[in-house]
């Protein structure tokens, strides 16, 4: 039987994530996450909005394992099963409602976020979200001591890894269709960044 794997961060940031979620979607609303980890955001969102149709996705088959696990558990119908989607790849066609990034573009070369922001300007409706999750610099400076303890961590592991500059990202989303909307507080000095697309 496939082990469901556990992230104390996900246990404790996963119902601010599902308020923010909750706050810049429709009850109605189809998902596409990517790097979804563990599985626990999916389940925890599904169950809460029955109307949202979530596809979760990880290249990594442990990860896969993992949130198929998670969805056999609970038996959500609006669950699907997860795909083996590398973000620099071939993605779903959609059209989708939302892209949920949580925790991947400080822990990726920066070509991944490159990808991510052409790719979901491809497959999201417009007036569509892009949610990204995690710490960020702020002009040009990290927002807690923490942070920049994680970021020396992440460069030492891989150096095209970091905490990135938010506003470089949203440099980057913009030539594809995005605008910030908001960026919220989040526990742990991470964000909550919505971009949505206008164009």
């Amino acid at each position: 039987m496939a082990r469901r794997m556990e992230s104390p961060a996900a246990a404790r940031n996963r119902q601010p994530i599902l308020d923010v979620l909750r706050s810049v979607l429709p009850e109605q609303a189809n998902v596409l996450e990517v790097a979804s980890g563990s599985g626990e955001h999916a389940v925890h969102c599904t169950a809460a909005m029955p109307g949202w149709e979530w596809q979760p996705s990880d290249p990594n088959a442990a990860a896969r394992e993992s949130i198929s696990a998670w969805r056999e558990q609970a038996g959500l119908v609006n669950l699907r099963e997860p795909l083996p989607l590398d973000v620099t790849s071939i993605w779903p066609a959609g059209p989708f409602d939302a892209v949920v990034a949580i925790n991947l573009i400080h822990i990726s070369p920066w070509e991944v976020t490159e990808a991510l922001m052409d790719q979901s300007a491809q497959r999201l409706r417009q007036g569509g979200v892009l949610f990204l999750y995690g710490p960020y610099r702020r002009n040009g400076k990290h927002t807690a001591a923490s942070n920049a303890a994680f970021d020396a961590d992440l460069k030492a592991r891989d150096p095209r890894w970091g905490v990135r500059d938010l506003e470089r990202v949203v440099d980057e989303a913009q030539p594809h269709g995005f605008m910030l909307e908001r960026a919220v507080e989040m526990p742990a000095n991470n964000l909550s960044v919505v971009l949505r697309r206008h164009q």
